[in-house]
């Protein structure tokens, strides 16, 4: 059973048990109707409650059941609550904690409300591209007005529950007894007639069609390419125009609609990524974790910076250290700096500056940062800096503590054997800028422990980060893809584009920003810099030597004020600058080639199947665990559309033989042997599956 039933003198109390909030799944709809019939059934009884155990109320659909047939088997959530409102005694929703979509509309369908302060009430289903299925749209807006009951399910956001006093019967002192309170209120009203239904009430607001089409003009400037929100305003506007069942006929059909788009389906399939990418197959669930009270960090640069404010928002003290003072105290300023600028935003309280900034601390000597943790170091990209850091780290750091490297493409095994504990080193990738991008790869050495694997999981949540396990090669996940989309991209340059055409068809398909304007922002410096070790190391790969000239030219981006473009001071504007795009169109003249017109479609193809190609590769090599781990990366640290769920979801829904075709055809072009596809591409592809499976 996943609700409980128990009778407190004349009145029938109903728990909803199925942690960790109590979703709606179908033990529990079982479970529920089956209380409140017994307690029809019982003379004694006079009045039900319906309340939740542990932290929640409800907090709406069973996720696990989400996409299987047990989410629409009977009883359905429509049954449950047509169950609760159709009854003859009077049903009262007791609401603590947590009360979100199906719990919400579960409580609507309730006689009456009651709840403790503090409670979060939502209607979260247009983050998921849904809009709420089981009455909310219609229900909503009878109980709490057109215009707030709109504002809650367009933005899906959570409101305190003292600040909807009309949603409830009565709300309780802050200390009450959520189940004693209820209990005494339901006694009060259990001889009331007629039973008080939402769904006889109306929704009356003047001027109602002017406020929607005002409502509808906002929505659609606000919501790009998602179709959720303006639904979720036409849902909401029936519950005016139309009878309560035949509204709720509406909102089923726009409901069903919706749960069948692409984008829906992406966001959907982001939802249970990000859960499932915490779960590692040989890594238990209850593997113990080590305690992480207190951080250093090596390097007080940009990144060294951003890593220890992660750390400094979670309320974990950091000790900052670096060679020299001056280095120092311009890494604290930026801090503060980065601080202050939150505070002016109204992001950030004044107090809570001051207790950040009262958890830091520095030092110029390794002697003092033993007692930290974990330590991560955020020197310089180069495997010997990184070998001196290592080694004085093993000197110096008390056992157990968790050694981390934030390299972005070197070898966390070589960088492990220069210590003698490899078991407690782990790479630690934080994206620039650290404190607020959310991804975290969490690289997993040959050697790494289990606890330090599932202590850095523990970890990146309390950070507030997604994050991800990758194996151990060059550039992990994220940037050994974003490495043949960034190849792509030169060899498009050689062959007849210039830089703002390809980042404003990368853009125009849904990037935060294209790569030539992403290369500016990074620094160009770094990828030569990268390059210049690849044509040592892997001297078969090809690249465009047009990112070199660029750099030979000093412009390395946003920080010397040019790049691929020009920028103005305070002005993140790119402007394209003649002097670059001459000296791509010479460079093609140079390698002998003609240049063509190239369509803003092949651009994209491109770019986005060389990752699909690298990504099938690192799957199949187990670098990655799976799929939807790659498309965390990158929607999370490389700005791929979220609408489209990631490249990888993205290729399961052009169709794996599609994907084929393209990278044939462009085999056969300029760089081909850029293309090879990836042999589980082929396989799945000839399988008639999915990447996604």
């Amino acid at each position: 059973m996943t609700a409980e039933y128990q009778v407190h003198g004349a009145v029938a109390v109903i728990t909803l048990n199925n942690p960790p909030v109590n979703g709606m799944g179908l033990v529990t709809r079982t479970a529920a109707v089956k209380g409140i019939q017994q307690a029809l059934a019982d003379d004694a009884v006079k009045a039900i409650i319906i309340t939740g155990a542990g932290k929640a109320f409800s907090g709406g659909a069973d996720i696990k059941e989400f996409n299987t047939p047990k989410a629409l088997q009977e009883p359905s959530l429509h049954t449950l609550i047509a169950t609760a409102e159709s009854s003859t005694k009077p049903v009262v929703a007791a609401i603590h904690t947590v009360c979100m979509g199906g719990g919400l509309e579960l409580s609507l369908g309730c006689h009456y409300r009651v709840a403790l302060p503090g409670a979060q009430i939502a209607l979260p289903e247009v983050k998921l591209g849904l809009l709420p299925g089981a009455g909310g749209t219609q229900r909503l807006p009878r109980v709490l007005g057109l215009e707030p009951a709109l504002n809650m399910i367009v933005s899906g956001n959570p409101v305190l529950s003292e600040k909807l006093p009309a949603l409830f019967d009565e709300i309780f002192a802050a200390d009450a007894d959520i189940v004693q309170s209820a209990v005494a209120f339901a006694e009060k009203i259990a001889d009331a007639r007629p039973l008080p239904k939402v769904r006889d009430r109306k929704v009356d607001y003047p001027n109602h069609e002017a406020f929607l089409q005002f409502s509808r003009n906002t929505v659609k400037a606000m919501s790009g390419p998602f179709p959720a929100p303006l639904e979720c305003v036409e849902t909401v506007a029936v519950s005016v125009t139309m009878k309560f069942d035949d509204g709720m006929k509406f909102e089923r059909e726009r409901f069903l609609h919706l749960i069948q788009t692409t984008e829906s389906k992406a966001l959907r399939h982001a939802f249970f990524s990000e859960r499932t990418a915490s779960k590692v197959p040989d890594v238990p669930a209850d593997t113990p974790v080590r305690s992480i009270k207190s951080a250093a960090v090596i390097g007080a640069g940009m990144m060294g910076g951003g890593i220890a404010m992660n750390f400094l928002n979670a309320g974990i003290p950091v000790k900052l250290l670096e060679t020299k003072q001056e280095a120092l105290d311009k890494g604290i300023a930026t801090i503060r700096k980065n601080y202050e600028s939150s505070l002016k935003k109204g992001k950030l309280t004044q107090e809570k500056l001051d207790q950040r900034m009262g958890l830091l601390t520095s030092t110029l000597s390794y002697d003092e940062i033993g007692q930290a943790d974990i330590v991560v170091e955020a020197v310089f990209e180069e495997l010997g800096v990184k070998e001196a850091v290592f080694r004085k780290l093993d000197e110096v750091m008390k056992s157990g503590a968790i050694l981390a490297t934030n390299t972005s493409t070197l070898d966390v095994d070589k960088i492990a054997a220069f210590t003698k504990r490899p078991q407690d080193v782990i790479g630690t990738h934080f994206f620039s800028p650290a404190n607020v991008m959310k991804l975290l790869e969490i690289v997993r050495g040959k050697e790494t422990g289990k606890d330090v694997l599932a202590t850095a999981l523990a970890l990146s949540k309390k950070l507030k980060k997604t994050g991800v396990v990758s194996g151990v090669c060059d550039g992990f996940i994220g940037n050994r893809m974003i490495e043949q989309y960034s190849r792509q991209a030169g060899f498009l340059l050689e062959e007849g584009a210039l830089p703002e055409q390809v980042d404003k068809a990368a853009e125009k398909f849904g990037f935060a920003m294209g790569p030539f304007r992403m290369g500016d922002l990074a620094g160009n410096d770094i990828g030569w810099a990268i390059r210049k070790r690849r044509y040592v190391e892997k001297p078969e790969i090809t690249y465009s030597k047009t990112a070199d000239l660029l750099c030979e030219m000093g412009r390395y981006g946003q920080k010397t004020g040019g790049g691929w473009y020009d920028y103005k001071a305070g002005d993140r504007k790119a402007y394209p600058n003649e002097q670059v795009n001459a000296m791509i169109v010479q460079h093609s003249a140079d390698l002998g080639i003609t240049r063509r017109k190239i369509s803003d479609e092949e651009i994209v193809e491109r770019l986005v199947y060389s990752l699909v190609n690298e990504g099938a590769l690192i799957l199949e090599e187990g670098i990655a665990l799976r799929a939807s781990d790659i498309d965390m990366v990158y929607l999370t640290g490389y700005g791929f559309p979220l609408y489209r769920g990631g490249p990888m979801f993205y290729a399961d829904t052009v169709g794996l033989p599609n994907v084929l075709a393209a990278i044939s055809k462009y085999a056969k072009g300029h760089q081909g042997q850029a293309w090879q596809p990836a042999p589980l591409l082929l396989k799945l592809a000839a399988e008639g599956k999915l990447l996604n499976n």
